[in-house]
């Protein structure tokens, strides 16, 4: 198991007050609270100390934020790109605005994304839909390089497509 899947096996293995918690600091930073401070440090850090590869610290705060406000079933191979394409509207005007909102989304560093991950999130539990967690943490980790934005933008095309074809 890689240390990202063993990361968030351990969020969604979080009780509902641990959930809360997490849930009652979305939008904050690491350090502005020393309760969630330490339920977050004792589930990140010891996968930290036991593998260098595990999810940065930011990243992985950044994902038990969204964990905890929309526990949304892990489903691998599910990503949030290939969710979001296909839940794309039909109407030509929402449509539009969607897909305007999902090129924002790629053009926000890794500091400012976390409202607009929460929407997509919220648009994902709207439908009842599973998300790759693993994946997206994996992605977050390397927002950074223009590659993943561009991967996401190719698997958005690329499952809208898939679903105008169904009509």
């Amino acid at each position: 198991m890689s240390p990202t899947e063993e990361y968030i096996v351990c969020l969604t293995n979080l009780k509902g007050g641990d959930l809360g918690l997490l849930r009652s600091h979305a939008g904050q930073g690491i350090d502005e609270s020393v309760d969630s401070f330490d339920l977050f440090a004792g589930i990140w850090w010891p996968l930290r100390a036991k593998n260098q590869r595990a999810p940065r610290r930011e990243v992985a705060w950044l994902i038990a934020k969204l964990y905890a406000l929309r526990p949304i079933e892990h489903s691998p191979g599910e990503t949030l790109a290939c969710q979001l394409g296909r839940s794309r509207p039909g109407e030509k005007t929402d449509r539009k605005r969607f897909e305007q909102r999902f090129d924002t989304m790629l053009s926000l560093p890794l500091d400012k994304i976390e409202p607009a991950l929460q929407s997509a999130l919220d648009l994902l539990a709207s439908k009842d839909l599973k998300v790759d967690w693993v994946r997206l943490t994996d992605d977050l980790s390397i927002w950074d390089r223009p590659t993943a934005r561009l991967r996401w933008a190719e698997v958005f095309l690329e499952s809208s497509k898939e679903v105008a074809h169904a009509y």
